[in-house]
This record gives structure tokens, C-alpha cells and sequence, in this order.
């Protein structure tokens, strides 16, 4: 940690007038704002990276990629334009921009080697792991490096006696589990994504999924971190214990969304698996009963596993697809929840939930605790979003967060928002801790059907802040949702987390652009919420 401490220090000499300037962060903009005293005005929020006219023009490429192929080799660096398709978006489909570079390295000193080299052409690099993610958070920036982790994909080690297990960024989530299953162990975060996406995009945006309800998100269970810094130095974060002494700096990096650096070694902690687990499916004749009933399992002191709603739409979506033939197509909701524990433990919350439900009116409670019933019975569920790009061109996923008692609300709004905007939304989520997924469908090849999209899904994200939400649970603000943050966050509140970021990324070269608002971009959608009617203040304006 010392050299943690030696780090921090070099990019914090004093507590205020001595800080590093934040950097500029739009092109274009002027230089960095001064620094000031906590009674100072407030300086404008900037979010990109290095204005050109600070940078060498034209861009040595041929001496970048030189000096990339000799610190990673040949093989590790791509450069011709039909490879670079690849790397042009993340999950988000909707923004397009093609990396200059892309590199593949296959160490953390790899990975420290190539920051170094960008530092030194000042040049931003942007860190991508499976390309999963649904906010825009790896999308490379005009002029970038793009630093891909796929081939960083070794477990480096395993302690089962202390629960614990290291890894680099490139492994899959799934295969953490498949690791340790054989001795009897699992790793609890779960991602829809989770046979694809990779553990260091999981730690970047702080996936969740259907178990985050009791067991937590990905923060929950990273223990420490090797990270190489924005300017190529290397650091570790954290330990291999649950608590260490001094500031959280790994909860700090957890869900920075590759803005302070990138993970190259994550020690994540393993569960034991439960000695007896049950999965129940209860079907609704309406939304608004599938949710009452989520509240009464909550207020009746169960803490399932995970509980997940699906409405009909999506309900036979999956049927089509995914041919389970466990979700009744008539249903308009369909409610799942998992129990685990002790199997006495199990089976006297399942009695008490199956009566609530029922007592909700669901007409019929399928119970299994054989593995493969249950996989089959989650089966839908996991396919829900892959379902959806079977019956449309096109989907825009949202991923707001509302108390529970809220959903009821939130949802009535959806499908008013729907109809207002005449595209079908189909709703999937995490009930047990409000988070919405709800898919806008619709045709990117019919001129305007994005930019409607787009702003019927700042206005559902907008409803969920109002309800005394948040903009996201599980997959960031990347480019998707940085113009709504000022909604949730005052200037003050936008401003400190920028101080934290400069601290470490003092020249905004690590993944610019992503998270904080930019003046002209949220400048445009907070006049365009203004005219209509949008200034949100709390739910008593609806």
C-alpha cells in the first residue's frame, strides 16, 4: 500500500489550492477550469479528454503503433480498418466511433506498458473487456487506443479455505463459478450476460443481476484489485481480506466505469452453495398484484435469493424463443423468486410466499428444487433480452432503480409513456430491489425512430429519479445517461466526484467522456426537459 500512498500523494500535494487542475474534458473547450476554495464559485463541468490544440498534431500514428508493437508484439496490436469494425460499439448499438488502435495484451505489465505510451503521445485509451455493456461505457472516443482485455483470461489463484479466488479482467463471470462449483462454492453476482461478459467490465460498471437482492452487487464481493493507473503506474487496491485499514479505494474504483484506470488482477470472494434451494414461478393477472405481492414478501421478512418480474410481453417473447413451456402466455405478469438455505428454512418462506402470493391473486405457484427444473424455470428470465432482439430490429434497454413501493407508479408510466410515444416497451427486472429493465422496441432504419427512442428512455429514467430513484443499478451512465445526471446530482455533488477523478486521472486521458455531463450535449437535453415540462423536483408534478 505504500506505493498506493506514493501514488496519491504525486496527485494530491494539498488538501484544496494545491489540488491538480481538473482536466478539460470537451474538445474544444477552454483549458482547464482554475482551482479553488470550498467558498469559490462552482467552475463549469467539462467531460471529455485533452483539447487538440494541446496535442501534437498531426498524430504520430506510425510512431504510437511502433512503440505499441514493441512492447506487446505484433499480434497484439490491430490497426486495419475492417478489424477495427469490431471494436467500433459497446451493447449499446446506437453510438458508433472507431478506435484508432486497438491493443490486446495478456498482462498487467502489457496493460501498464501501453497506458505509458498513450501518456506519452497524450493520446486517451478507452479499456474494453467483451463488449457487453449497455451504457456505452467502452465505446472508444475520437483518436483512442483502445485497451482490449479478452486475452486476459487466466484464474491466477484459488484458496478455497479463506473463499476467495483471482482472477484477470478477461475471464467470463460464469467461469468463476464453474471453478469452484466442483467444491461446492459459486460466485454469487450474476449477470443476464454472465456466460459472455467478462469479470473487469463486471467490476467497471458494478454488475449485478438476479441475485444482487440478497447477496449484493459486484462491489460486494471484490476484495482487491491490481490496477494500472491512467499515467502506466501500478497500484493495489484493497487486500485479500473483506476490511482494510485506511480509505476504500477499491470500493472507490468498483463502478468507475474505466475513469481511474484499469483492473488488471481481481480477487473476488466465493459462497458456499446453499445446502437447499427452491425456485418458485407465480403467475398474475396483472402487473400491479405481481408487484403488491414483492412488497408483502419484503414487509413479511423473506429475503429471497431473487425475485424477478416479467410482464406479458416478454412473457411470450421468451416462449417463442426460449420454447420453455413454463410461462403461462395469458399471464400479464409472471413473478420468480428463489429461496435458499437450510432446507427447513427454505420450505417455511416458500409456504409463507406461496400464501402471499396467492393471496395476491395468482392463480397458480410451480415450485422446483430439482437443478435442472430450476434452470429451466430461470431459463426465460436469462433469455429475456435476447428474446427481444428475436421480435424487433432493434432494442434501447433502460436500467433505472425505484424504491419498491414506487413500482406500481413507475410502471403505469411506462406504459403511458408508451403509448404517448408509439413504441412497445417490454418490461423485465429485478423487483426485489426496483431495478427496471424496461426494452424499447423500434427500427433504426426509419429516419427520427432513434432520437424518439431515445427520448422516451430519458423520460422513463426521469420518472425513476422523481420516485426517489437512481439512473442506474447495474450497467453505468456511460454515454447513455451522463446528460441526466444533473438531475439526480447537484453542481456541487458533479464537481466532487471530478476532484476524485483528477486526482488519479489527472490528464483526463483514461475512458473521456463517459459518466459526467458535457456543457453542449446536457446543455440541449436540459432545455429540451425544461420545455417539456421536465424540471423534476418530486413526484407531486405528475
Amino acid at each position: 500500500m505504500a506505493s498506493m500512498a506514493t501514488a496519491l500523494a504525486a496527485r494530491i500535494p494539498g488538501v484544496w489550492g494545491d489540488l491538480p487542475c481538473a482536466p478539460s474534458l470537451e474538445w474544444g473547450t477552454p483549458p482547464p477550469f482554475p482551482l479553488r476554495s470550498p467558498s469559490s464559485p462552482v467552475p463549469p463541468m467539462t467531460a471529455t479528454a485533452i483539447p487538440p490544440q494541446s496535442r501534437p498534431q498531426p498524430i504520430p500514428w506510425d510512431a504510437i503503433a511502433a512503440d505499441l508493437i514493441a512492447a506487446l508484439g505484433d499480434r497484439a496490436v490491430i490497426r486495419r480498418r475492417e478489424e477495427l469494425l469490431v471494436y467500433e460499439c459497446d451493447g449499446l448499438t446506437s453510438y458508433c466511433e472507431r478506435p484508432a488502435i486497438v491493443v490486446l495484451p495478456t498482462s498487467t505489465e502489457q496493460v501498464a506498458a501501453a497506458v505509458k505510451i498513450c501518456n506519452r503521445h497524450r493520446i486517451p485509451f478507452v479499456a474494453r473487456g467483451a463488449g457487453t455493456g449497455l451504457s456505452g461505457g467502452a465505446l472508444p472516443v475520437p483518436d483512442c487506443v483502445l485497451i482490449v482485455t479478452a486475452r486476459m483470461n487466466r484464474i491466477l489463484a484459488t484458496d478455497l479455505e479463506n473463499q476467495r479466488i483471482t482472477v484477470q479482467p478477461g475471464v467470463v463471470n460464469n467461469w468463476v463459478t464453474q471453478a469452484v462449483s466442483g467444491a461446492g462454492f459459486y460466485y454469487a453476482p450474476d449477470p443476464s450476460s454472465q456466460i459472455v461478459c467478462t469479470v473487469g467490465g463486471n467490476v467497471a460498471e458494478n454488475s449485478g443481476g438476479v441475485h444482487c437482492l440478497k447477496y449484493g452487487v459486484t462491489t460486494n464481493h471484490v476484495l482487491g484489485l491490481k490496477v494500472v493507473l491512467p499515467d502506466g503506474a501500478i497500484a493495489d487496491f484493497g487486500g485479500s481480506i473483506a476490511e482494510m485499514p485506511g480509505y476504500d479505494l477499491t470500493g472507490l474504483f468498483v463502478g468507475s466505469e474505466g475513469t481511474l484506470g484499469i483492473a488488471t488482477e481481481i480477487t473476488l470472494k466465493i459462497l458456499k452453495t446453499a445446502e437447499y434451494i427452491k425456485v418458485l414461478l407465480a403467475d398474475f393477472a396483472s402487473m400491479a398484484a405481481a408487484g403488491q405481492a414483492v412488497t408483502d414478501i419484503i414487509s413479511a421478512g423473506v429475503v429471497p435469493g431473487g425475485m424477478e418480474i416479467m410482464d406479458n410481453f416478454s412473457i411470450n417473447a421468451v416462449e417463442d424463443v426460449a420454447k420453455t413451456n413454463c410461462y403461462p402466455r395469458d399471464a400479464a405478469a409472471v413473478l420468480l423468486i428463489e429461496l435458499d438455505g437450510l432446507e427447513v428454512e427454505v420450505e417455511a418462506y416458500s409456504a409463507k410466499v406461496t400464501d402471499l402470493c396467492r393471496a395476491n391473486g395468482a392463480r397458480q405457484v410451480t415450485a422446483a428444487t430439482d437443478p435442472a427444473e430450476r434452470l429451466k424455470l430461470w431459463k426465460g428470465r436469462k433469455a429475456a433480452f435476447a428474446a427481444a432482439g428475436h421480435i424487433s430490429p432493434d432494442y434501447y434497454v433502460q436500467d433505472g432503480v425505484v424504491p419498491r413501493t414506487k413500482l406500481a407508479w413507475v410502471l403505469e408510466e411506462i406504459a403511458a409513456l408508451s403509448e404517448k410515444y408509439g413504441y412497445r416497451v417490454a418490461n423485465v427486472f429485478h423487483a426485489g430491489d426496483g431495478n427496471l429493465h424496461p426494452l424499447v422496441l423500434y427500427d433504426r432504419r426509419i429516419p427520427g425512430e432513434l432520437e424518439a427512442v431515445e427520448k422516451l428512455g430519458g423520460e422513463i429514467l426521469q420518472r425513476c429519479v422523481a420516485a426517489g430513484g437512481a439512473l442506474s443499478g447495474e450497467h453505468g451512465i456511460g454515454t447513455d445517461k451522463q446528460c441526466y445526471m444533473g438531475q439526480m446530482f447537484s453542481e456541487v455533488d458533479l464537481e466532487t466526484m471530478q476532484w476524485v477523478r483528477s486526482a488519479l486521472n489527472p490528464e483526463g486521458l483514461a475512458n473521456p467522456g463517459k459518466i459526467f455531463p458535457t456543457p453542449r450535449l446536457c446543455g440541449e437535453s436540459a432545455n429540451a426537459a425544461k420545455a417539456a415540462g421536465l424540471e423534476f423536483k418530486g413526484l407531486e408534478q405528475f
